[in-house]
């Protein structure tokens, strides 16, 4: 299978041919063949740098490389048309194509491409392969597997999947796609099966083992591709979000009541952030400072208390948030003093644990070394547990 290096090369997307192959070699009826010239080898290859070299090839699969789109249409409503590949040996393609970065030789062709292909906005995709990606940052961070990915996001018809696909074929990339409409789903495994693509039909499986669990079958329908992409969701969450920036860091105390969940800890242990991911979920944040010397509002004792949740930290990890904090400001030495302290940072610690243990019915979560998403989901199942009133069952308190 010929690589990216069929593709572009000189820093030049090469031309792709759209016609016909004088002696195609089908298939099928309705299969067609793609000739992929092969470049001038005696030209000297052009070198890159290791960062330029990726942004070339994002550049090129973007925008400039364009397969022919002349695909005749099958008589087989389900699967679509097949097309076949009459690519060029890869033999015959230049493999010595390298960039350089400093001292160090990386092959230009080195990067392996995933296609994700989706007839919605792809964020469930592009969030399921990021997720799977990080189990290799110890292969991605020291480049012993770099990775490109490329998100193809709102596709509905056959003609561009097909497009896409011989893309990938072309540039041996792997293909993980979310198509609710069964033949789609069905033209695309055929099609990777077809050209020996590697493909994963992401949302697939879930699908059919919901569909069995529930004696039901599933609408067809693509997630997020609308008549009308303003849905209900969508101004549900612009709603939220309005809500938590307007009553960000105790503003509008009055409003708690108006509140899906609020926040509450000492400065610094990531009320704001924590907030606005939960916002763009759709749930209305609030968020209240604890500080030495200042009230809490009487409001926050007298709303529902299962919408409130306590944020707790390690005094060394805030200690150090604080001081980096006051550093990004300028401030002086003495605010420095009172608010990155360690001491200070203590006593406003315990006042919130004095506070929380004053009020049982709040979770305490722990965020010392957490990322805001890990926080998030640990909100967001408490708060489904107590609006439910359903608890499942825990080995321990600590969150």
């Amino acid at each position: 299978m010929a690589c990216l290096s069929a593709v572009k090369l000189q820093g030049r997307p090469l031309l792709i041919s759209s016609s016909l192959n004088p002696n195609p070699k089908h298939v099928g009826s309705d299969s067609v063949s793609l000739d992929v010239p092969i470049p001038d080898s005696e030209r000297k290859p052009r070198k890159f740098s290791s960062r330029l070299n990726r942004w070339n090839r994002a550049r090129t699969l973007r925008s400039g490389v364009k397969l022919d789109r002349t695909i005749n249409n099958g008589s087989d409503s389900t699967t679509g048309p097949i097309v076949n590949l009459n690519l060029p040996d890869s033999s015959t393609v230049e493999s010595d194509v390298s960039s350089s970065d400093g001292d160090h030789e990386t092959d230009f062709t080195a990067a392996k491409s995933i296609y994700i292909v989706s007839d919605g906005t792809g964020w469930t995709a592009e969030h399921a392969v990021n997720a799977a990606l990080g189990q290799f940052d110890y292969c991605l961070v020291d480049r012993g597997c770099p990775v490109n990915t490329h998100l193809f996001s709102g596709i509905e018809d056959r003609e561009t999947l097909m497009e896409i696909i011989k893309q990938a074929a072309i540039e041996d990339a792997m293909v993980m796609y979310t198509l609710a409409d069964p033949s789609m789903a069905e033209a695309a495994m055929r099609a990777c099966k077809l050209w020996s693509i590697s493909s994963l039909d992401i949302l697939g499986p879930i699908t059919d083992a919901i569909s069995s669990h529930l004696g039901a079958n599933p609408s067809g329908l693509s997630r997020g591709v609308t008549n009308s992409s303003l849905n209900e969701d969508y101004f549900k969450r612009i709603e939220a979000i309005e809500f938590t920036i307007k009553h960000d860091d105790g503003a509008l105390p009055e409003n708690l009541e108006k509140a899906d969940i609020v926040l509450v800890g000492v400065s610094r242990t990531g009320k704001t952030p924590l907030s606005t991911y939960l916002a763009q979920k759709g749930y209305k944040v609030s968020n209240v400072p604890i500080v030495s010397g200042v009230d809490l509002p009487r409001t926050l004792f007298e709303i529902d208390s299962r919408k409130v949740f306590g944020l707790i930290i390690n005094p060394v990890v805030l200690q150090g948030i604080r001081e980096a904090r006051a550093k990004s400001l300028g401030l002086g030495s003495g605010f420095e003093t009172k608010y990155s302290e360690l001491r200070s940072v203590r006593e406003e610690l315990e006042l919130a644990k004095r506070i929380f243990a004053e009020n049982p019915s709040w979770p305490v979560i722990e965020v010392t070394e957490r990322a805001i998403e890990e926080t998030a989901a640990v909100v967001l199942r408490l708060y489904d547990e107590r609006q439910s009133n359903r608890a499942m069952p825990r080995i321990s308190k600590c969150y």
